[in-house]
């Protein structure tokens, strides 16, 4: 997984306070502590606690001056020793009181779209968007798309402006712009784009269908850039189909290959007007449970597609391709109409590799069907540990059975119902809602509400109705927002996100105290009323929601400023729910969810095996000169398989551990940290410290401390060197 710091965010929560939030990482003991410094106006740091931090990854600061910059930055305490620095974050002196970081956008002009002999005017909106570190400083950068104001549904004809995805880092600045062109026809149901670093360089790459005329972030045309595939009613049937692999950091093309499978015969999908035949998927899977490939999806009406593509040493491969309609495998049949608007990705079956699960069916890691339980297609998709007492993944949905009648329920192979629980590893269902009720359930969330009890609860169906527990009983009245949900406010029940609002739900009253409401903002996708994006991206294990500015010429990531009395490490350490983040934007937008259980009764999580694209070590390599001027050359290593950029030797200091008493000096550098530059993977970067031991005997001995980091402290070492003779 990509290199994380410490995330540590700061915002004015009042006119006296500031809240600070930091990760703890999985790679932490779970004993592990944190020092907090504050540096003010450029004066040297001063810790802020009195006692190590160890109950929570978050402080409020009441002794700040708002008047001068602030920059805080965390030291974690590792058996009681003090480790490397994480990055600091600046609050600027006379900050507003926020509690969000803005990021201007450059919003693209509108224009007419032309379709045959048909036309429309559009505007753009900023809409949905993903995270991923870009350009390998080991910080997250934002890809957001730019919807049209004419985009459509598949269900509907109409010609639509260009989609345009952009990529900024967290201060507006803008990296690319990649214009999809006329030939990729705009809507939530088009344009799937996956943000990840697909090979481990620690850099994220960007995959996404493309088509003649798409234009990426150097200006280079993929395809002819003169061609027009749209009918005159807007639908594009015909014309080449490709999937490209851009660079994260220049929006470079790197490499095009035709799009599996291309469309073929329209009505072959379930009908001839191009509505089923363009019903698109993705996400990003550990499908040999270590390194990520790139899955995409075509069709879930009826004919269901998915197609695995490894990014490795510049290739673009196939993996494998599953078809519900292979010859070769008529048992595949089972999976067509399964598939939902969203898909999710985990480990189903617990043997370390990921699955996909396509709604009601599951697709294992090589690409066959692990099983279809028949429940049919639907639009809302949650999949995690909702059960403590169950180590299985459960996956819930909801349903369209508005084309059954009573007659045709009562006689399916298979029973109908509006909602379903299922389990990942066996496809048993756990429970279920509205038994062959005629109804289009789009809307149903899954989320921890009721303080008393553990496990999740429920809602969308409407037999029993209300908010039901795992077994299906009715525990009380459901929200009345069927949505997004969130951890925003410290408890481990989740919060719920809806519109441009977060609203805590009492269960016993039955009443929402709206925790957080941005008047200025506002959601995406119609009557699905999406944030442009929901994730832990910094701070302590809660998560930040982005939201558009009403006027498209900003996006605010809100991060909560309640404190906590709890911690664990961060969800973007969770593999399922990293991944989580890469899908979000696919087509019905659904929260992310990670791999264990979080809620009342809650265990602790269980750490995930992670390996870093840099990692850094360190040595003493060599001791030379006189004793007025001692030489220590440290060598700096990259055992990784990424660069380590901007990498650095924080300090020096030594403690003597044998002989008379005496006072070395360090005399070059004159200052702190040494700057190494990049350090290419399987390298050694040195540097030379110098040091005045004139006082010392020379069988004095010492303990040697050096903090390492790079990639602005995403990646941290501490060379700790014992028995060290001068």
């Amino acid at each position: 997984m990509e290199n994380l710091g410490r995330g540590v965010i700061a915002v004015r929560s009042n006119s006296t306070d500031v809240y600070v939030g930091w990760r703890m990482l999985a790679t932490d003991p779970s004993d592990a502590a944190f020092n907090l410094y504050r540096s003010t106006g450029g004066l040297p740091a001063v810790k802020l606690n009195a006692a190590p931090l160890s109950t929570s990854a978050d402080f409020v600061d009441a002794t700040a001056d708002p008047l001068e910059a602030n920059a805080y930055f965390v030291r974690p305490l590792i058996a009681g020793v003090e480790q490397a620095a994480s990055a600091s974050y600046t609050l600027p002196a006379n900050a507003p009181v926020q509690q969000y970081l803005p990021i201007p956008l450059q919003r693209p002009a509108g224009g007419t779209a032309t379709c045959g002999t048909s036309s429309s005017a559009y505007t753009y909106n900023a809409n949905d968007g993903s995270a991923g570190d870009l350009d390998g400083d080991g910080q997250f950068e934002i890809v957001l798309k730019w919807d049209p104001s004419n985009s459509q549904d598949n269900a509907n004809s109409g010609c639509t402006g260009p989609t345009i995805l952009d990529a900024y880092k967290l201060d507006g600045a803008l990296l690319w712009r990649i214009n999809l062109g006329p030939n990729i026809r705009s809507g939530a149901h088009y344009t799937q784009f996956m943000v990840y670093d697909l090979d481990g360089d620690g850099r994220a790459e960007v995959v996404v269908k493309t088509a003649d005329g798409t234009v990426d972030g150097l200006g280079n045309v993929i395809g002819d850039g003169t061609a027009r595939w749209a009918s005159n009613a807007g639908y594009i049937l015909t014309g080449p189909e490709y999937l490209t692999v851009f660079d994260g950091k220049t929006g470079a093309a790197l490499a095009t290959t035709a799009y599996l499978p291309p469309r073929g015969v329209v009505s072959a999908w379930g009908d001839s007007y191009g509505n089923r035949v363009d019903r698109f998927l993705a996400g990003v899977a550990y499908l040999d449970g270590v390194h990520p490939s790139v899955v995409m999806a075509r069709g879930y009406y009826t004919r269901a597609t998915l197609a695995a593509w490894d990014w490795r040493n510049g290739q673009l491969t196939l993996r494998w391709f599953f078809d519900s309609k292979d010859p070769a495998h008529p048992g595949n049949l089972a999976y067509e109409g399964q598939g939902y608007h969203a898909l999710s990705v985990g480990d189903a079956d617990g043997d370390g590799k990921d699955e996909i699960l396509y709604g009601a069916a599951v697709i294992d890691h090589d690409g066959t069907g692990l099983f279809s339980t028949g429940f049919g297609h639907g639009d809302a998709l949650h999949v995690s540990r909702f059960d403590p007492d169950n180590p299985d993944l459960l996956v819930y949905g909801v349903h369209e059975l508005n084309w059954i009648t009573p007659a045709t329920c009562l006689t399916w192979p298979l029973p109908l119902y509006g909602t379903t629980l299922y389990n990942a590893r066996t496809g048993a269902l756990v429970m279920s809602t509205d038994k062959c009720v005629k109804r289009d359930a789009g809307r149903g969330v899954a989320a921890a509400l009721d303080p008393n009890n553990p496990g999740a609860n429920f809602w969308g169906g409407t037999q029993p109705g209300g908010l039901v527990d795992l077994a299906g009983a009715r525990v009380g009245n459901a929200p009345n927002s069927t949505n997004f949900a969130m951890w925003w406010d410290g408890s481990l029940l989740r919060n719920l996100e809806d519109g441009v609002s977060i609203r805590k739900y009492d269960l016993a009253t039955a009443t929402n105290t709206t925790l957080l409401s941005c008047a200025e903002c506002s959601s995406n996708n119609g009557t699905k009323s999406t944030p442009v994006l929901t994730a832990d991206l910094f701070g302590d294990w809660r998560e930040e929601v982005v939201w558009r500015t009403a006027d498209n010429l900003s996006l605010r990531i809100y991060t909560t400023t309640i404190p906590a009395s709890n911690r664990f490490y961060t969800f973007l350490q969770d593999p399922q729910y990293r991944l989580a983040l890469v899908w979000q934007n696919v087509a019905y937008n659904q929260p992310p969810w990670p791999s264990f259980y979080v809620g009342p009764g809650m265990a602790p999580p269980p750490k995930p095996n992670i390996v870093y694209p840099a990692t850094i070590s360190g040595s003493i390599t060599a001791k030379s000169g006189t004793s007025n001027a001692r030489v220590w050359t440290i060598g700096v290593t990259n055992t990784g398989t990424a660069p380590a950029n901007a990498a650095q030797i924080q300090s020096f200091s030594l403690i003597q551990t044998f002989g008379a008493a005496c006072t070395p000096v360090v005399t070059s550098p004159a200052a702190f940290p040494i700057a190494l530059g990049d350090i290419a993977p399987g390298t050694t970067a040195t540097a030379s410290v110098t040091i005045d031991f004139s006082s010392c005997a020379s069988l004095a001995r010492f303990k040697a401390t050096v903090p390492l980091s790079a990639m602005d402290s995403a990646a941290t070492s501490l060379l700790i060197a014992n028995n060290q003779y001068r």
